[in-house]
């Protein structure tokens, strides 16, 4: 007879994971009662040694048995406590019709049902990366006193801007996950939809068809959830229950969060930091070399959230950190910081001009002619590494052959004398006139070796429409650019390089330049686009420079 017990924890090092001292039971399918009446489906992990320990309560759109079932149940119950692994509404035997981001409800009558049961021990925290997080901030300001701890990765309490990331539409991670939820219908689909979705998002989104017809190319047919992200922007009111970041600062229990430089999510992660401290509460933030999906971040997690599980479900806080602030500085440094707070202490803000004949440079430029360049939205500028959900794009990549194009310009500086840390916040200051009221503008972030290499570091999108922002008197329009966050170092002798683009296809949509829905323009018209540098429009990056260290 095969021993249950040892093939999961066989299942669980197979994952790099450590099994704890405890060995675990399983209650397979309970029953959730959702308050319209629909059942959802959950696993029940506990320790059998172990009298009504705090449990880990665990929501997913991606199942609840295979490596999910191994990292969020067999993990946390074999290191002592309780885990409830449920499946969402809509997916893997739960009743219903899967409405992704719509987790209020469910969320919050699970809760219920879980206090109610008989093996529960009175307190309970959260775990669970992307998805699995968003449920958390869907319900933690009315979980009650028995939530005792959160512990997330790579998201943010609402997805409203990731989506609409600057005005855009990130066309290729939503195409990916509405392919990848679409089908995730058992427990071993994830090994096959994690390397065929991303391909067939980014084969439907070359195909040059509108965008409202990139669904049935990807799935084999139309996805709701997707048609209704195309008609309805980030202002429209069908956010509002979506949204759970005004409620950020009303949770209690204490936060850890994890990130990464290469997520999706990380600018409004870090929102949802600011937001706790703001509240008075002190969060803990790592942020690494990761992208969303980055297997290192995930195993990693597991040992971090059980640490802070510890800490605030069994007072034990001694595997905790001294500083709450963690994060990898990447480049010349390689290594690992730990701080007070976000942004970090004794960073300041520096801005570096952009400057004629494609200089960088903390000076201003003299009078000066505008750079231009031809942006068509029927040859969209490609994307090239970056932060994107799924898929083969390595979130770091060489830029030069982009760089050759026509339609990026580039902006470097001289070679450093000395190293250069920035860690922070990045954004950019750019004075743009186009013939085009509808256009976007890209602006990249790199890091250029001796050799010439070009690597990304960051970088962010702004869609402008008529009015927003306003021309002055001769058309010119300044633009406030927000990038991603970076932890970098520059050696000596490197180069900084800043970038101005007008795509990034496909990781966002192209910008038809008609102002017509996005879903159904298919006519395309070209933007001819001029950066001004001179000393009254002093286009820039700001960049969080850190203080050297001593000699």
């Amino acid at each position: 007879m095969v021993d249950l017990g040892l093939m999961r924890r066989l299942g669980t090092t197979a994952l790099g994971l450590r099994n704890g001292p405890h060995r675990v039971t399983v209650r397979r399918d309970l029953e959730v009662p959702a308050a319209d009446g629909v059942t959802l489906l959950a696993d029940h992990y506990a320790p059998v040694d172990v009298d009504r320990p705090p449990t880990i309560l665990v929501r997913s759109p991606y199942g609840r048995r295979g490596p999910f079932g191994l990292m969020c149940g067999q993990a946390f119950a074999s290191h002592g406590f309780q885990a409830v692994v449920q499946s969402v509404r809509g997916g893997f035997g739960s009743g219903g019709v899967f409405e992704p981001l719509d987790e209020r409800e469910d969320g919050l009558a699970t809760i219920a049902w879980l206090k109610e049961q008989p093996w529960f021990g009175g307190t309970f925290a959260m775990h669970g990366p992307s998805y699995l997080g968003y449920v958390q901030w869907a319900v933690a300001a009315e979980a009650g006193p028995e939530l005792k701890a959160l512990s997330m990765q790579v998201t943010a309490s609402q997805f409203r801007d990731a989506i609409n990331v600057g005005g855009t539409f990130a066309l290729e991670s939503t195409l990916i996950w509405v392919d990848l939820t679409s089908r995730m219908k058992h427990p071993l689909s994830g090994l096959t939809t994690g390397i065929m979705s991303p391909r067939r998002a980014r084969r439907a989104a070359l195909s040059g068809r509108p965008l409202g017809e990139l669904d049935v190319l990807a799935t084999g047919e139309q996805q709701r959830f997707f048609q209704d992200l195309l008609v309805n922007g980030p202002d429209t009111p069908f956010w509002d229950r979506r949204d759970f970041s005004p409620t950020v600062s009303e949770v209690r229990a204490p936060v850890n969060m994890t990130g990464g430089w290469y997520d999706i999510f990380l600018p409004w992660q870090l929102k949802d930091y600011a937001a706790l401290r703001a509240a008075g509460h002190r969060p803990y933030l790592t942020i690494g070399p990761w992208f969303h999906a980055d297997q290192r971040m995930m195993r990693g997690s597991i040992g971090e959230s059980l640490k802070w599980f510890r800490a605030h479900l069994l007072d034990d806080p001694g595997e905790l950190r001294e500083q709450p602030v963690r994060v990898f500085v990447t480049g010349a440094a390689e290594e690992w910081r730990e701080f007070p707070d976000w942004p970090v202490p004794g960073m300041r803000e520096r801005r570096w001009h952009l400057r004629p004949g494609g200089g960088l440079a903390h000076e201003r430029a003299g009078e000066s002619e505008p750079d231009r360049y031809r942006y068509d939205p029927a040859h969209p500028t490609p994307f090239i590494g970056g932060p994107t959900l799924l898929g083969d794009n390595r979130p770091v990549a060489d830029q030069r052959r982009l760089e050759r194009r026509r339609d990026v310009l580039t902006y470097t500086s001289e070679p450093l004398a000395a190293d250069l840390e920035i860690i922070g916040p990045v954004s950019a200051e750019l004075f743009v006139r186009s013939d085009r009221a509808h256009t976007d503008l890209v602006v990249r972030l790199c890091d250029v070796a001796p050799d010439g290499e070009s690597l990304n570091l960051c970088e962010g999108m702004r869609r402008l429409v008529p009015g927003t922002p306003e021309e002055d008197e001769e058309g010119v329009r300044r633009v406030a650019v927000e990038l991603w966050p970076a932890g970098h170092r520059f050696a000596a002798g490197h180069r900084i390089r800043v970038q101005v683009a007008s795509g990034a296809y496909p990781r966002v949509a192209r910008n038809p330049g008609t102002g017509e829905p996005i879903g159904t323009a298919s006519r395309m018209l070209a933007a001819e686009q001029e950066i001004f540098h001179e000393p009254g429009r002093p286009s820039a990056i700001v960049l969080p420079e850190m203080p050297a260290p001593p000699a």
